[in-house]
């Protein structure tokens, strides 16, 4: 078996983030999101894989990734450069799929308990294809399932305007070769993309079995900003608590907290967890970092208050303004102003950024 991950995509949502990268190496938990989907596919034993690259700075996946070797696969690059549609990006990697059944898996999804029960359901005899679905409270965002009363899938629907089901489909599909040949009659939707969703739906009107795969964790598209923060609270919940840094006296460390090696936390600071500080940070004196905040690499905070954000590497803050729900990116600058202002801020910065407030 082997895997496919799509890496492609504009990520207008999360402007202006993607203005200087793939929105799939936004890091979650200090990890960029595209680590989580192949460390999944490796955990069962998928160790070939496909990287679809889009049109935004391609060259940073294949230097984070290379050529898979450090994470212990091996990765083969397919260009799709405009996106035209999940079902286009499938269609491209025929040749390099072969006659081998594979994984697709969204690079910017994560999963809680990785793709094993959707490799084993697809492992079974019979299914053409397996769909990993999950309830949610917003299916008009999602391609959606109906199901019949003994679970088999009726019918599936790309971003229904009407709501028929809260069965979104989660970006991770399992498929044999078939898929290419029903990718080959789609025509573009009203969205002008080939959409997968409607390939799954033709295969079921085929009378081909395609299995649903409800799956019991919980998932995320990070696909919004707000989407890329509740995805890093689900991953420091089950953090496991370690400290390779220096702590300075008068500093207190409370709860499920990560430390990485060459961190400094000053006196007077106070991390309380779950949350992450990365390597060769500088934290405080006199700083909060509260639960749900994940720093990267080398950043510094000074006299800062910070609460349920992402920080990414190289960032440098010093301010006393209080900042919660907030993602900064690479090597952004955030420092006080004079004056009165309000007490909180929630702050969505590109990388490089500089800020006062």
């Amino acid at each position: 078996m082997k895997g496919l991950i799509l890496a492609g995509g504009y990520g207008t949502k999360l402007r202006p983030l993607t203005h200087t990268g793939p929105k799939q190496l936004i890091p979650i938990a200090n990890k960029p999101n595209i680590l989580y989907c192949l460390e999944d596919l490796k955990e069962v034993g998928i160790k070939d894989i496909g990287v679809i690259l889009g049109n935004v700075m391609p060259e940073k996946v294949k230097e984070f990734l290379g050529d898979g070797s450090k994470y212990g696969v091996k990765i083969t690059y397919i260009v799709q450069g405009e996106p035209k549609g999940i079902a286009h990006a499938v269609g491209l990697a025929e040749e390099f799929m072969g006659d081998e059944p594979f994984v697709v898996y969204l690079g910017d999804n994560i999963l809680k308990g990785g793709v094993g029960g959707l490799v084993q359901a697809f492992e079974k005899p019979g299914p053409e294809a397996v769909i990993g679905l999950c309830k949610v409270k917003n299916p008009e965002r999602f391609g959606v399932a109906v199901l019949g009363e003994n679970g088999e899938i009726i019918r599936l629907v790309e971003k229904p305007k009407e709501r028929i089901s809260d069965l979104a489909l989660i970006g991770i599909y399992l498929f044999r070769k078939s898929i290419f040949d029903v990718i080959k009659t789609l025509k573009p939707s009203w969205r002008n993309e080939l959409e997968i969703t409607e390939s799954i739906d033709k295969l079921v009107q085929a009378k081909q079995k395609v299995h649903a795969y409800i799956v019991a964790g919980w998932w995320k598209d990070t696909g919004r900003p707000e989407d890329i923060l509740e995805a890093n609270r689900l991953v420091l919940d089950d953090l496991t608590a370690y400290n390779k840094g220096k702590t300075e006296k008068n500093v207190s460390i409370l709860g499920k907290v990560g430390i990485g090696e060459g961190s400094i936390i000053k006196s007077g600071s106070v991390i309380r967890g779950p949350a992450i500080i990365g390597k060769n940070c500088v934290i405080g004196p006199n700083t909060y970092i509260g639960p749900y905040t994940s720093i990267g690499d080398n950043c510094t905070v000074i006299n800062g208050d910070i609460e349920s954000s992402i920080v990414m590497e190289g960032t440098k803050i010093t301010c006393k303004k209080k900042i919660i729900d907030s993602l900064m990116g690479k090597s952004s600058v955030v420092s006080s102003k004079e004056g009165v202002l309000p007490n909180g801020y929630r702050l969505i910065l590109g990388e490089n950024s500089i800020v006062g407030i």
